[in-house]
């Protein structure tokens, strides 16, 4: 049956693929043939880093308990993931301003490579550095190859507004396809040809030697500002310099944390949420509906991009709106629906319900992240923007180390009203943020005006 699940989502995400994919004829009438060989060369190097991504992901857990330990040992190994990518991710993530952002990707690459090498080792110190590697490369992936993208676009002249084309399908495929076919290909190596937990871990590592090696002979490299030789330090000042003396950046770095927290605590927590009692719940099948569920988002977010109304800041406030009420579910069917006491058995009539709200939270997901790379174009400095997106990491490293420390200290829903909370706060942020942008862009056309003004004789006189 679960097979079935598998193959009927398959479908459905290929079928969903065709469609997106189908705009590309549209998106070319709009845009260059020199542009779309470049975006094209980009979404196959962001597929495959995502492919080795998403392999590694259903399989680290199951991979350590495979070994012997226990919940306490495994724990210690996903915080000290998440502290590497807050302490040693931060700093060599910012070195991408400085010495390059194509060498930085390389540098992902390899980081990555060495940590799914670690896993073929049953001892604890190895798997413990595997850890710290892999976040590391996880600083890496989610700010060298955007601030590459957004680097290398500019460089090359082409127009703002296509590089939301560029987001969008980056995220479809990347956040959307990737992982579903990672998924079942994962599922198809350890248990179809009963290779072992490891076997992901090898596959992904392929996958990122071809992506380095295409990284390797057709990118070219661009650095934050090659022109000032700047230490470590200095970057860390600017930077912090940067958020401070720039409200929008700030709004911008706060929104992040307390979106992608919200998000990582999601991660830890649908799979108790939905089987309270031990129930046998399809994992495969509702993490297919899940990537679905973000494919669609993501395609959403592309025709939303493409207008010049409403806004990013506009409708991200109501997308904000919507997540917090989708975690909020939890908690309302443990009041109105009455909990069952029976272990195992299928999915319950509340866990049904849960898995249509975190489907929608999925979905806000997919929204998210393409038009988060937006604003971040548009805000963050180009002569700092790896540093200061690995700025906004730090929060969010620290809260999901927080997370998983006291994650059996509260119950499920006090922790899913924690994140609803926060996604409201994202959402008084995100209204705070459209103000700014508005009277910004104001003020710019009344500065504008003037200067054309000052230039007109006729208007002079």
């Amino acid at each position: 049956m679960e097979v079935f699940y598998y193959l009927v989502f398959g479908s459905l995400a290929v079928v969903v693929a065709a469609v997106e994919l189908s705009k590309n004829n549209k998106d070319r009438s709009n845009t260059s043939q020199s542009f779309e060989s470049f975006k094209n060369n980009y979404l196959l190097v962001y597929s495959l880093m995502m492919a080795g991504d998403w392999l590694q992901g259903p399989y680290v857990y199951f991979l350590y308990s495979t070994y012997g330990f226990g919940k306490g040992e495994i724990g210690q190994l996903f915080i000290a993931g998440f502290g590497s990518s807050m302490l040693f991710g931060t700093i060599v993530g910012s070195l991408a301003d400085k010495q390059g952002r194509k060498r930085a990707c390389v540098t992902y690459c390899i980081t990555y490579i060495l940590s799914c090498i670690t896993k073929h080792s049953p001892q604890y110190k190895v798997l413990m550095l595997g850890r710290v590697l892999g976040g590391i490369a996880t600083s890496l992936l989610f700010s060298s190859f955007e601030s590459w993208l957004v680097a290398e676009h500019n460089k090359r002249g082409f127009e703002q507004q296509w590089l939301s084309l560029t987001f969008s399908k980056a995220i479809f495929l990347g956040n959307g396809l990737c992982a579903i076919v990672a998924g079942l290909f994962g599922n198809l190596l350890v248990d179809s040809f009963n290779l072992g937990p490891v076997a992901p871990f090898d596959a992904a590592s392929c996958f990122l030697a071809i992506g380095m090696a295409i990284i390797l002979s057709s990118w070219t490299e661009n650095y934050g500002d090659p022109s000032e030789n700047k230490d470590l330090f200095t970057q860390f000042k600017g930077a912090a310099v940067a958020i401070a003396s720039d409200e929008k950046i700030a709004l911008l770095g706060a929104i992040q944390s307390l979106f992608e927290g919200s998000m990582y605590t999601f991660v830890f927590l649908w799979t108790p949420a939905l089987s309270p009692n031990e129930e046998e719940i399809p994992h495969g099948f509702i993490f297919a509906t899940f990537m679905l569920a973000s494919m669609l988002g993501s395609s959403l977010a592309s025709r939303l991009m493409a207008h010049t109304s409403p806004k990013v800041e506009s409708y991200m406030q109501i997308i904000f709106v919507v997540s917090s009420v989708s975690l909020m579910l939890p908690i309302l069917t443990s009041f109105l629906v009455p909990p069952s006491k029976e272990k195992g058995g299928g999915i319950s009539f509340s866990g049904c319900i849960q898995v249509l709200g975190f489907c929608a939270f999925e979905a806000c997901v997919g929204i998210f992240w393409p038009s988060l790379m937006k604003m971040r174009s548009q805000y963050i400095p180009e002569e700092a923007r790896s540093t200061i997106m690995n700025f906004f990491r730090i929060p969010l490293n620290m809260f999901v180390c927080i997370v998983l420390y006291n994650v059996k200290a509260f119950p499920i829903t006090v922790m899913f009203g924690m994140c609803s909370i926060f996604l409201l706060v994202a959402t008084m942020l995100q209204r705070r943020l459209s103000v700014l942008a508005e009277k910004s862009k104001t003020e710019d056309w009344v500065s504008m005006k003037d200067k054309e003004d000052e230039a007109d004789p006729l208007t002079v006189a």
